[in-house]
């Protein structure tokens, strides 16, 4: 098999239950190749030198998990625009001009997956998405690309879902912001669980009344064990169909492939074999 030249990584802490390399060597050999593609465990203390060690030595690409995202757009000397609207970025190589380059393909990544994947619609959808991290704001972009008619952005603390809310006010689609106890502003078409509390086996402490429209369908970006709390709760609230985020982390690792190698992965026999494990 030919070897795709340079190196390649994921790079986040905690890092060890990644499956980007797994999934990275599986786009490879869909051309016969193979591809050297690591996850990388590194001291957030090191984070930045790290990274100019890696490019240094033979380093093509990075992928950016947590909890660097947002150092690694502010290391960047130039950016995408999803990059830009997001403050963060999960992707980094050197563009032709010997400039290091961030991107954000998660809101790809996400909308790929609700859209192509899933088959649903967003257009004219009543969107309600849980927690304003970073997470979240690395979709908003790509959600409001769909053209929604309202995203209304939930938190345990209102002002961090407020402030976000707040960086899209020149939208033309609403975004509005509040604590938890506010989502029963209106029913919901979309309901999006961007927290991380399903790690410890939680659930974002929505109100008893929210209610799910007819039809309404619900997604975790999380994926496996850590959004089995969050998919439990939507079957037990009607939801029409819940979705975790493993195709959202293939559907974002295809785009950064195609970044890097110019070429796009056949992402549904790789979906197809990680969910039969």
């Amino acid at each position: 098999m030919d070897r795709i030249t340079g190196r390649f990584a994921v790079v986040g802490s905690p890092i060890e239950h990644s499956l980007s390399p797994r999934i990275h060597a599986a786009f490879a050999g869909q051309t016969g190749r193979t591809i050297d593609y690591r996850a990388e465990q590194v001291d957030p203390e090191t984070f930045e030198p790290w990274v100019g060690e890696f490019f240094k030595r033979e380093g093509r690409g990075l992928n950016v998990t947590l909890p660097f995202k947002t150092r690694a757009y502010q290391l960047a000397q130039v950016a995408s625009e999803r990059a830009d609207l997001a403050g963060a970025a999960n992707f980094l190589t050197f563009d032709q001009d010997g400039r290091l380059f961030a991107d954000n393909t998660d809101g790809k990544g996400l909308v790929t997956d609700m859209v192509t994947n899933a088959d649903w619609s967003l257009r004219g959808a009543r969107i309600l998405i849980l927690g304003a991290g970073g997470a979240v704001k690395g979709v908003m972009s790509a959600l409001l690309s769909e053209q929604p008619s309202t995203i209304y952005v939930v938190n345990r603390t209102a002002s961090r879902a407020e402030a976000l809310a707040a960086d899209w006010s020149g939208s033309v689609i609403p975004v509005c912001g509040g604590g938890y106890e506010t989502a029963d502003t209106m029913m919901w078409d979309v309901i999006i669980n961007g927290t991380s509390t399903g790690l410890s086996g939680g659930l974002p402490a929505l109100p008893d009344s929210v209610a799910l429209a007819e039809g309404c369908v619900c997604y975790d970006m999380a994926y496996g064990g850590a959004a089995a709390p969050f998919l439990a709760w939507s079957a037990s609230q009607g939801a029409r169909d819940a979705r975790d985020g493993l195709g959202m982390l293939v559907e974002q690792a295809a785009e950064s492939y195609f970044l890097w190698l110019g070429e796009y992965p056949d992402t549904q026999t790789v979906l197809s074999s990680l969910r039969a494990v």
